[in-house]
């Protein structure tokens, strides 16, 4: 079992910036992949960055250019930082951790939320 717990939530106003950080522990493979999904009120729940243990990120588009994931691969946390927020980027903000082979599972943190007043 992995346990994700999630920090750095909160309300900004457009054009700020907020901070998320995950920490993992438990069985955590080796190889894996860390991300940050978000769910916005009445929306399914969307990848926002992911990063591999060899760094490789993704993004989604609508973040590109704000948004940057980074992880510390020695002390299994991964940050997410989010500058030039707006308002569409209020959502609960989850991480979520992939584990690959030989381990496997993919594993969730409970959530923060992250609100952007107009």
């Amino acid at each position: 079992q992995v346990q994700l717990v999630e920090s750095g939530g909160g309300l900004v106003q457009t054009g700020g910036s907020l901070r998320l950080s995950c920490a993992a522990s438990g069985s955590i493979s080796t190889n894996n992949a860390m991300a940050w999904y978000r769910q916005a009120p009445g929306k399914q729940r969307e990848l926002v960055a992911t990063i591999t243990t060899g760094r490789v990120t993704n993004y989604a588009d609508s973040v590109k250019g704000r948004f940057t994931i980074s992880r510390a691969n020695v002390k299994n946390t991964v940050d997410l930082q989010m500058n030039m927020l707006k308002p569409e980027d209020s959502a609960v903000y989850y991480c979520n951790l992939r584990n690959w082979f030989p381990m496997s599972g993919d594993y969730w943190g409970q959530g923060t939320q992250v609100t952007v007043s107009s």
